[in-house]
């Protein structure tokens, strides 16, 4: 079972990579989901993170963790994301080695990871898939999809580590600054030379 990985700056159109792999019948795990459930569901998790973050509002009016909010506060302190992610990640990638032993008999496996190269786990996997687009393209969806202000969408951009560098670490680029049609086109040259492997 070959394991792919697919990463990519904030809004460069993984979720959109994951879609047509999804509809052409392909296992894909998506660790910003597990993330997301995680942080809704597992008990403990939640109770660590309000201890660890108790100075901090992270709570919704419900007095549920706030993923926007917390969000904000590990964006602006290496810190405290590191705090975060030493809570979140084992748990997220025993998940992701659920999802791979459920799926052993599969030729290939794709798992998106965004932080793939921030977190040092291009190692864990056979072959990286990187999406690009556009630093204005991916502005634009930032500010449509996130209701960010231009300022605040280009600091998300610019916290990440520079695209050239992470392509330079990946086997296949897929480049998301066109039409549905176009993105289809390349990812199913990517299968035909995964298949070729």
């Amino acid at each position: 079972m070959l394991k792919v990985a697919i990463t990519g700056n904030i809004a460069s159109g993984k979720s959109q990579v994951e879609k047509i792999l999804l509809s052409s019948g392909y296992k894909v795990v998506d660790t910003d989901k597990i993330n997301h459930y995680i942080l809704a569901s597992d008990y403990n998790v939640i109770k660590e993170i309000k201890s660890v973050f108790s100075d901090e509002d992270i709570l919704d009016e419900d007095g549920n963790i706030s993923r926007k909010k917390l969000g904000d506060v590990v964006f602006y302190s290496e810190d405290k994301r590191k705090k975060l992610e030493d809570i979140l990640h084992k748990r997220i990638f025993d998940k992701v080695n659920i999802f791979f032993n459920e799926n052993s008999n599969e030729k290939f496996v794709f798992v998106s990871i965004p932080l793939l190269f921030e977190a040092n786990l291009e190692n864990n996997y056979d072959k990286i898939i990187f999406v690009s687009a556009d630093e204005d393209i991916r502005l634009k969806r930032l500010m449509e999809r996130n209701n960010y202000t231009k300022a605040y969408a280009r600091k998300r951009i610019k916290i990440q580590q520079k695209e050239d560098e992470k392509i330079k670490k990946s086997d296949f680029i897929i480049f998301n600054n066109s039409d549905f049609n176009n993105l289809r086109k390349q990812i199913n040259s990517i299968l035909e030379q995964l298949s070729n492997h």
